[in-house]
């Protein structure tokens, strides 16, 4: 039976160990989100690459026909005279017709463009930075796996102490009975209490693996063996680095950004342009006006405007971004908020596990002493078996609950450690 029970034991250990840092990266790495980062980056540098394509000359074919209801022609009279001189003046046809292309290149555009750059850069980081605060996340949900997997791997150790324990009493009972000394159903006692004992081990390693298998799946790695983390030393709670304040400070930022772009907006643009088209009329009308056929036509030059239609909607678009502002501050005074009461209630259970665990060890002492003593009674029939179980009993409960506390303090640091943002 010992045998046995040290084969289990040695189990985990046999497989590689991960640490909780390990099972925290794996994690990251195999959670679907992590695919997100990539995207965004992505995303923003197509976004980013057609705002610059602004620069370029912007060209726009068309094509129309047109049926007027009149058209520019000479007075009555003139014709008159055209026709005494043996000129025919017709006039321009009432169906006019067209085939072109317009090209427009910006020279200076006060700006825009470099910041809408910045604005699509803003934006992608921000997205980056509310991606990152649901990957932080998913440490918290390793926490939980992983020290409850430790607490039941620390429960399966004490359970086949207590079944060496009580194995060993079967033994010296056996040797009484046979003795004369011990009746049989003291050895009855004993050995029920035993495989009540194994039959715990029996549901402490299915929920064993029960767990290791979620977090081996969760993580993307077959977790096998566990490392109980060390006491962390050097934790400093005034510096916060939690994922949602750099959100914010990217709320900030883009808020930034796009007030850079209302000033933008409000600055004159320059531009050269060049239009071309065939078809009828042309520019030259009176020449149209004698032949009525198609010609080649262009046009140069260069355009100055400025939008003052921005005047109008400027004072609310700048409001609108100062309660952006506001709002982003708020948020970060309501996180900050709970983030200490969180930290305050974190604090509290470890210092309340602290202080149980410093009365752990004399109670586990006592419980040992009482235990042995039990045994020794027993030996020489002061006490029957009952009480000799229950000691025992109580000695294994008292380890249980310092490991307990043990594991429960762990996790609270490690949680806090998470919390402050380490």
């Amino acid at each position: 039976m010992r045998k046995k029970i040290w084969i289990l034991m040695m189990l985990p250990a046999m497989a590689q160990a991960q640490t909780l840092e390990e099972c925290q990266r794996a994690a990251e790495q195999n959670y679907p989100l992590i695919r997100q980062y990539g995207l965004i980056e992505k995303t923003t540098s197509l976004n980013v690459a057609n705002i610059q394509k602004g620069w370029l000359p912007q060209v726009t074919a068309s094509a129309q026909a047109t049926l007027q209801t009149d058209v520019t022609a000479f007075p009555d009279k003139l014709q008159t005279v055209f026709q005494q001189t043996g000129i025919t003046m017709d006039g321009l046809k009432k169906d006019q017709y067209r085939v072109g292309i317009d090209v427009q290149q910006t020279v200076y555009d006060a700006g825009n463009i470099k910041s809408q750059k910045e604005i699509a850069r803003r934006q992608g980081e921000l997205q980056s930075r509310q991606n990152e605060v649901t990957m932080y996340n998913v440490r918290r949900r390793v926490n939980e796996m992983y020290f409850s997997l430790l607490l039941v791997d620390e429960q399966i150790r004490l359970n086949a102490d207590l079944q060496t324990v009580l194995e060993g009493n079967e033994k010296k009972l056996a040797a009484m009975l046979k003795g004369g000394t011990a009746s049989e159903s003291d050895w009855q006692n004993v050995k029920a209490e035993r495989l009540n004992v194994v039959q715990k081990m029996t549901g402490l390693q299915s929920q064993r693996t029960a767990l290791a298998r979620m977090l081996s799946i969760f993580c993307g790695i077959e977790v096998n063996g566990l490392v109980k983390p060390e006491m962390p030393e050097n934790m400093n709670p005034s510096i916060n680095l939690r994922p949602e304040l750099k959100a914010l400070d990217a709320q900030l930022r883009l808020t930034d950004a796009q007030e850079r772009a209302l000033d933008a907006a409000m600055m004159p643009r320059l531009g050269v342009f060049a239009q071309g088209y065939f078809g009828y009329p042309g520019y030259n009308m009176f020449e149209d006006m004698m032949s009525r056929k198609f010609s080649w036509n262009g046009m140069i030059g260069a355009r100055l405007t400025w939008n003052i239609g921005a005047l109008y909607t400027r004072k609310n678009d700048k409001a609108k971004l100062q309660v952006q502002r506001e709002t982003t501050e708020v948020n970060r005074e309501r996180f900050l908020f709970d983030n200490n009461l969180e930290q305050i209630e974190q604090n509290e259970n470890i210092s309340r596990y602290r202080q149980m665990m410093t009365d752990d060890e004399e109670i586990i002492s006592l419980r040992s002493s009482i235990r042995k003593a039990a045994e020794s009674k027993l030996a020489h029939g002061i006490i029957d078996v009952n009480d000799l179980v229950r000691e025992i009993n109580s000695e294994n409960k008292a380890r249980v609950e310092q490991c307990i506390h043990e594991i429960e303090m762990l996790k609270e640091i490690y949680d806090l450690k998470i919390t402050i943002g380490e």
